[in-house]
């Protein structure tokens, strides 16, 4: 899964040493040109676009493994972290609106050392991100067609989707919109069909339909937490809401509460809703053919009601259509999250975090920084062979979830510690980083391993760089377009 970021400014120290984001980059002598249009539900359909409506599909197998089959409720409570960071992020999303970003908020809030250590947390999400969809599409091409080796398969997607990026295409916003209605027909599908198999299924006790929540003979509440810290993957994305509030109308009330509403839509209807029926068909004693597009075969197994010819030609069409949703969306997704490493280094690369010459660079003809495109390219391809679905999407998390924790830290020194102390200043923030922290112990070792490593050497990097954090903070906002 990726997610195509919002370009916004760099941000700037003021004399004190703290963070100062700059006028945004469509502003001329102090007077922004981009129009307030876009509505409270405009908001909630890119947001839903973000996430994808098929999110917890990908991650249903991981998750049912190391949930114990509790797949329900690991999502849900994964939904309560980012809930409560979702009222985080819309709160400070009012304070900085064009900045956007939890490399800001905590920067601006505690100081720039912080502020670059959950920059560098969201960096590795970045990297992470096209080699997540480069791993689980070459899994589902070769359920399509399997006489080709996860190699060539996994070869094939890293040089498409630096191609794509090196020849400057990228998604508009009605393609991700024809390409969401489309995933959206399938879930109906999916669902009418799962009903379906489930309405066939012997009688069972009222019990059966409870079990996706919990069941007594698997249940472990250390294995549902694991499952969750994996769950998580589901929601990211939705703080890219928080990037339009210069172009929203009533931002201060709208961003907060679209942000929410997706979260919202998204563990209550697609989420819950998918992988309640996806465990009812399954059972979690059934291992998975492929663990990493495990859904595609629950998809096939409810298409298939008996053993006659015609179930079977709808068992592998239901399976095959699912997978081919599935591949289509993560290739979009691969795309855009190559591209937004590639930026995510070109400005590091221009404020000289990184060497200007060769990461600072942009290609006369395209208009884009090729070198940054390549050098993302290699590192996808290599993490193709080297790391598993599993172990990107927990390292991903790993981020993601050090990035949360600051947002709802944040908040609650802006909102509560510096504002009214009040109860609602006080609960979503706190509870947030409860719970993201929680989900951020309950990761596996190896995970936990190889993002503290990462860490490590960010801060060891960084430290060096500024000379002890006395310089210049490194900044880690996606940059502007450049107008040509």
């Amino acid at each position: 899964r990726g997610r195509t970021p919002e370009f916004v400014p760099d941000p700037q120290l003021s004399r004190d040493g703290r963070l100062q984001p700059v006028a945004d980059a469509n502003s001329r002598g102090g007077e922004a040109t981009l129009r307030r249009t876009l509505t409270l539900w405009d908001l909630v359909i890119y947001g839903i676009i973000l996430i994808q409506p098929t999110a917890p599909m990908p991650v249903f197998g991981v998750v049912s493994q190391e949930a114990r089959g509790h797949v329900v409720t690991a999502i849900l409570i994964a939904m309560v972290a980012m809930l409560c960071t979702a009222i985080s992020y819309g709160r400070m999303a009012r304070v900085y609106p064009s900045a956007g970003s939890a490399f800001t908020y905590v920067g601006q809030e505690f100081n720039p050392a912080l502020g670059y250590v959950t920059g560098w947390s969201m960096a590795m999400d970045y990297m992470l991100n096209p080699i997540l969809c480069t791993i689980w599409c070459a899994k589902a091409a070769g359920n399509i067609v399997s006489g080709i080796p996860y190699a060539l398969w996994a070869l094939g997607f890293a040089l498409l989707f630096t191609g794509l990026n090196l020849r400057g295409i990228r998604a508009n916003a009605r393609t991700n919109q024809i390409l969401a209605a489309a995933m959206g027909l399938v879930i109906v599908i999916f669902f009418a069909v799962a009903v379906r198999f489930v309405l066939r299924l012997a009688p069972h006790s009222s019990s059966f339909f409870t079990l996706p929540f919990y069941d007594p003979a698997t249940f472990s509440a250390p294995a549902v937490f694991t499952g969750t810290s994996v769950a998580v993957l589901t929601y990211i994305g939705f703080d890219g809401i928080s990037t339009l509030s210069e172009e929203v109308h009533n931002p201060r009330r709208n961003i907060l509460r679209a942000t929410v509403l997706v979260c919202l839509i998204t563990g209550v209807l697609a989420a819950s809703v998918e992988v309640y029926l996806a465990q009812l068909i399954w059972p979690q004693s059934r291992p998975f053919p492929d663990v990493d597009t495990a859904f595609s075969y629950v998809a096939g197994q409810a298409a298939s009601t008996a053993g006659s010819p015609a179930n079977l030609l709808r068992s592998v069409w239901l399976f095959q259509l699912v997978n081919l949703t599935l591949l289509v969306a993560s290739i979009g997704s691969g795309s855009g999250a190559l591209l937004g490493a590639a930026r995510l280094l070109y400005g590091m690369g221009r404020s000289e975090a990184l060497p200007r010459s060769f990461f600072g660079a942009i290609d006369a003809k395209r208009g884009i920084p090729r070198n940054n495109v390549v050098f993302v390219g290699g590192l996808v391809l290599i993490g193709a062979f080297v790391l598993t679905y599993q172990l990107s999407a927990e390292m991903l998390n790993f981020g993601a979830l050090i990035a949360f924790m600051g947002v709802n830290a944040a908040a609650f020194k802006r909102f509560y510690l510096r504002g009214t102390r009040t109860f609602g200043n006080l609960i979503p923030p706190l509870a947030g980083f409860a719970v993201c922290l929680y989900l951020w112990l309950s990761l596996r070792r190896p995970a936990m391993i190889a993002g503290s490593a990462w860490l490590v050497a960010g801060i060891l990097y960084g430290a060096w760089k500024t000379r002890g954090f006395r310089s210049r903070v490194i900044s880690f906002d996606v940059p502007p377009e450049e107008s040509n």
